[in-house]
């Protein structure tokens, strides 16, 4: 499942991401992102009213999956930002939802914010930026 800074490093025409993504889509024809990195792109690309990018965008989804947010991805997210809390280590909601859904669905998550994500136990991340 990919994070949403890959999924920006991805439009922004970042080499070694476009071609990890080809190598993945070639073995299993789609992308895996969550409806919050989808609402997280999307914001963003509405705030600079970037009508060209929303429109590849959405062209983008409608070929790949978004995973939706069940009740029990926000309580495996729940679970993870109250320990993290515990902890001291907080590290925002977005992304303890990304986690939630990522562990929830046996995913691993694709992301370049592997200092924040490596916080959290059982979950299997990798970085295509490198």
């Amino acid at each position: 499942m990919l994070d949403t800074d890959i999924l920006s490093e991805f439009f922004r025409g970042n080499e070694k991401v476009i071609a990890r993504v080809n190598e993945y889509l070639k073995v299993y024809g789609f992308i895996n992102l969550s409806i919050i990195t989808y609402y997280e792109i999307l914001n963003g690309l509405l705030y600079k009213d970037a009508k060209k990018q929303i429109t590849k965008f959405e062209i983008f989804i409608t070929l790949n999956n978004v995973i939706p947010l069940t009740l029990n991805m926000a309580k495996s997210a729940a679970n993870i930002q109250a320990e993290l809390r515990k902890r001291g280590s907080e590290i925002g909601h977005t992304d303890t939802l990304i986690a939630g859904i990522a562990i929830s669905s046996g995913l691993q998550l694709i992301t370049n914010n592997t200092a924040h994500f490596k916080r959290i136990k059982g979950l299997e991340i990798a970085n295509w930026t490198k």
